[in-house]
């Protein structure tokens, strides 16, 4: 049976006008791939929103010779074929109203390991590496999964840190798997697997790296975790999109901030400014905000864990208080209760998430840490 819904499935969404959300309204409404292959041309006007025009390719013969190809790749290659509409893929990236209906993996996921999404850019500086190091090194005793794009710079970092402290770790793949983009990492992908880990893609196998894929590949990697972590990205980097697919399906965001006149960090910046990320200020706290075992002290190390205290000036005060005894206040409501325009207050919010002392939330609201 799953063979055969494979079968269907892979069919169903080669066909010109099945994207994933059409795909999804298909099997829902006739009960499974091979139903809707059978039934939708005749049946569409049971389809809210779906014309003749969008079933007109359902049940072309060479979108079924495709799919059979594509089973017997995935059998000679040991790639499973995961399915949404079975629950067959995994539990939060299922919870995504754009979540993929097919994924195609190789290797291995634990569903039970807590997961956490690590991106940032090709260009990594050495205080992006020596922040991957420092975190890897601090959550050495922890259980977790880490997820990022299989890239160069900051990607390749975090997949290669996560196999030397013997943690699995996902590669998103914004192809097929007959590829391997950048062909640079293709001993490092043959590692995430031995290793434990996993390499996934929506795409089928002769999908090649094409430019649009590479947004397409960052909401899955963003989808996987409860939380997104951007180490360095420029303005408008693919990473600030992983942030966005991030808020919009209600995850947390950690962005590193770093100086304004740093291209790797000016992304960063930019999203703890615009109230998109929190900001990263020491490496215990960030550990604690994902919920994973505290780290043991380290002196001296460019990213301290233990606690810094700092004298808070009277409106970083102020506003800290105020935050303090109403968790998750507004913004609106933060400045009617202090009497500070709204204007005057982003700037403080930002210093004293930059000094670990306030966390942002979508719709601007804050607590204090």
């Amino acid at each position: 049976m799953t063979s055969e819904e494979n079968l269907y499935a892979i069919a169903l969404r080669e066909c010109s006008q099945i994207g994933d959300i059409h795909f999804h309204k298909l099997v829902h409404t006739f009960g499974s791939a091979r139903e809707a292959w059978k039934r939708a041309k005749k049946e569409y006007k049971k389809l809210e929103g779906i014309g003749p025009k969008t079933v007109s390719d359902i049940g072309n013969k060479s979108h079924l010779e495709f799919a059979e190809e594509e089973l017997n790749f995935c059998e000679k290659n040991n790639i499973h074929i995961r399915l949404k509409h079975l629950n067959e893929t995994p539990f939060l990236l299922n919870q995504c109203n754009d979540a993929p209906a097919i994924l195609y993996q190789k290797g291995k996921i634990d569903e039970a390991l807590q997961k956490v999404s690590i991106v940032g850019t090709r260009n990594m500086t050495a205080y992006g590496q020596q922040f991957i190091e420092d975190f890897f090194e601090a959550a050495q005793s922890s259980k977790y999964t880490s997820v990022s794009g299989l890239a160069l710079g900051i990607d390749k970092e975090v997949h290669e840190q996560s196999i030397r402290t013997r943690k699995p770790t996902v590669g998103v793949l914004a192809h097929g798997f007959r590829y391997l983009y950048p062909s640079k990492n293709r001993k490092l992908s043959e590692k995430i697997v031995q290793e434990g880990g996993a390499l996934i893609t929506e795409f089928s196998s002769s999908r090649k790296p094409d430019r649009e894929n590479f947004i397409q590949r960052n909401r899955i990697v963003a989808g996987l975790s409860p939380a997104t972590i951007v180490v360095e990205t420029g303005f408008g980097g693919g990473s600030v999109s992983t942030a966005a697919f991030a808020n919009d399906y209600n995850r947390d965001v950690f962005a590193l901030p770093g100086k304004i006149t740093d291209i790797s960090s000016q992304g960063c910046n930019q999203l703890i400014y615009h109230n998109k990320a929190t900001a990263i200020s020491t490496i215990k706290d960030l550990i604690s905000l994902l919920g994973f075992n505290g780290p043991k002290e380290k002196i001296g190390e460019l990213f301290p864990y233990s606690e810094i205290t700092v004298q808070l000036s009277e409106n970083q005060h102020l506003i800290y208080q105020s935050i303090k005894e109403h968790p998750q206040i507004s913004l609106d409501d933060l400045a009617q209760k202090i009497d500070i325009s709204t204007y005057r207050i982003l700037p403080i919010i930002l210093e004293l998430e930059l000094l670990g002392k306030v966390k942002s939330f979508s719709g601007r609201q804050f607590i204090a840490i």
